[in-house]
């Protein structure tokens, strides 16, 4: 089972993930785009083992994503460890640094996943699926930190006033994540679910936080 589980944060989603999206221009304001989109495919399928790669617009690599044979590691650049990422045959998703020390767990639940403290004591930070096309991170006291909204080419992280944060756009085969109005902060090439990608937006996480994050919701497939 343990090994089932590391498999999926390398998942080979679905081909119409990266080839039936279409480039979508955007101003600093949510577009207004009036018809339903078509969410961006987070299904897991059979999976290969391969490393995440997590590159800037010009190609400097900027962390990577290697599977374990219980969960993953996360490297920088140097390929120094900064985290690594345990899953265990129930699905709960340990989260610890370089030296050991437990920094949090995820919890999956229906359509939701916690991000709990090291002492599973207390809710830090909760995703929860609202719908087909829309997802809410809400802090401890469930109040929304952000509103993840799918478009045709990806989604967008917006604030609970609709102002718009990061946009995930997949567009050949590659997923961005891009600060408002359009600047590219890092992309990937690996097939990792654009929801699980999004993970990687919420800048109330650490860089820990949001690798375990979006391993947990990659395991599930967005669900």
């Amino acid at each position: 089972m343990a090994l089932l589980l590391v498999t999926t944060i390398v998942s080979c989603g679905s081909a119409k993930s990266g080839n039936e999206v279409a480039s979508n221009s955007n101003n600093s304001n949510i577009s207004n785009n009036s018809s339903s989109p078509t969410p961006p495919v987070a299904t897991n399928v059979a999976a290969t083992q391969e490393k995440i790669k997590f590159k800037t617009e010009g190609g400097t690599e900027l962390f990577t994503m290697k599977p374990e044979a219980d969960g993953a590691k996360l490297v920088d650049a140097k390929n120094q460890e900064l985290a690594r990422i345990k899953a265990d045959k129930s699905g709960k998703i340990k989260i610890k640094n370089a030296s050991e020390k437990v920094l949090g767990y995820v919890v999956s639940e229906q359509s939701a996943w916690k991000l709990k403290d090291a002492n599973q004591k207390q809710d830090l930070y909760i995703l929860r699926k609202q719908n087909d096309s829309e997802y809410k991170l809400e802090d401890g006291a469930k109040k929304a930190v952000y509103l993840i909204q799918s478009r045709n080419n990806g989604f967008e992280i917006v604030t609970p006033n609709k102002n718009l944060v990061y946009q995930v756009k997949v567009k050949n085969d590659k997923t961005s994540l891009i600060k408002a109005p359009s600047k590219t902060i890092f992309s990937t090439k690996s097939q990792l679910s654009p929801i699980a990608f999004t993970c990687f937006g919420f800048d109330v996480l650490t860089r820990e936080q949001q690798a375990g994050l979006a391993y947990a919701v990659n395991l599930t497939g967005g669900k």
